[in-house]
């Protein structure tokens, strides 16, 4: 996530700097053919601008439902960090010995608020490592140049950009062990993490530790839980439909491609200064169409690893170190900071 309050001239450049080079390229070449005669067709004004009207439209419905997919991830995240800290106060307040028959002691009780808490932090990050797992349709995942375009963006601009103790997070530190590498065998760990905090509140409940109502609360808080994780994984898989996702990169070319041979015969008759004008003018236009096109493109995946994501880990480390203050512990991990004005 940008934290910034405006993008950089410099942070603008990295990422679409060879966008410029290539159309300047572009528009240089058919300016000179132009002006040594190689060419002389000249394209009317007024369909180009009807085409450039139509691919606007077009580019900015993708873009709007790109950014409600972002947004939507967003606003589940927010629910998990609410209901987790739900969960963290119920933990701390409704496990006791009120309603048990054999008596625990305080530091069996306060073992037992640990495991549940720790269970959940470890639901927490099996969940946001399986949404960082790339799908077919992610720029990553589609070869040659995009691939390593998408891998310098994750680098530089994304997961690239946190420290190695930060991203080294494992269950393990977090799960019983003997439930650790059975839960992390399962294809959905994540899934089977709170099925495995369902089974333990029903072994609470025989033990007298926890009350029928407080079971059902807690059922239900875990239930919910598994539908904030049923959002993130319906926006992770399943892409943008690809008809408004990869026409719109068609039309945008289309125009880019027509725009030189209507905007620079028209600049070339105010003479020479108009002939010198017409390539950054029309690398300009066509620069601006194919940032417009790239911003949904970046954004329609809100769980690539990249500048654009939803800080998961940072959400994570919040609620993690939420829950375990609740447990009065002290020694905490930090907070995730942002880098170079990417929130991860």
């Amino acid at each position: 996530m940008i934290i910034t309050r405006s993008i950089s001239l410099k942070r603008a450049l990295q990422w679409s700097g060879h966008h410029i080079v290539w159309l300047l390229s572009l528009m240089g070449g058919i300016a000179a053919l132009y002006h040594f005669q190689f060419i002389s067709i000249s394209i009317p004004w007024l369909p180009v601008s009807v085409i450039g009207t139509a691919v606007a439209f077009y580019v900015g419905f993708k873009n709007n439902q790109s950014y409600d997919r972002m947004w939507e991830a967003r606003k589940i995240w927010g629910g998990i960090v609410n209901d987790s800290r739900t969960w963290g106060m119920m933990v701390d307040g409704f496990v006791t010995n009120l309603f048990a028959n054999n008596k625990q002691s305080s530091q069996e009780i306060r073992q037992i608020k640990q495991r549940l808490i720790y269970r959940h932090i470890a639901w927490l990050y099996a969940h946001r490592s399986q949404l960082l797992v790339a799908t077919p349709w992610e720029h990553i995942s589609q070869g040659g140049h995009m691939t390593r375009t998408a891998t310098y963006y994750q680098k530089n601009f994304g997961i690239g950009l946190l420290d190695d103790e930060i991203t080294r997070t494992e269950l393990k530190l977090f799960l019983p062990p003997n439930e650790h590498d059975r839960l992390i065998a399962h294809v959905n760990t994540a899934t089977q993490i709170i099925n495995e905090q369902s089974r333990d509140l029903t072994q609470l409940r025989n033990k007298g530790l926890i009350d029928d109502f407080r079971h059902m609360e807690m059922e239900n808080v875990l239930r919910s839980f598994y539908t904030l994780q049923g959002k993130n994984e319906r926006i992770k898989k399943f892409p943008l439909p690809r008809q408004y996702a990869n026409m719109s990169r068609y039309f945008v070319a289309i125009f880019i491609m027509l725009l030189p041979f209507s905007m620079i015969p028209e600049l070339m008759n105010l003479g020479t200064l108009g002939l010198i004008l017409s390539v950054p003018i029309t690398a300009l236009i066509g620069w601006v169409y194919l940032m417009m096109e790239l911003v949904g493109d970046y954004s329609e995946n809100p769980f690539q690893g990249m500048a654009n994501d939803i800080p998961m880990m940072s959400l994570c480390r919040v609620i993690e170190i939420d829950l375990r203050e609740m447990l009065g512990e002290t020694d905490l991990p930090p907070k995730v900071e942002a880098k170079d004005g990417v929130l991860m």
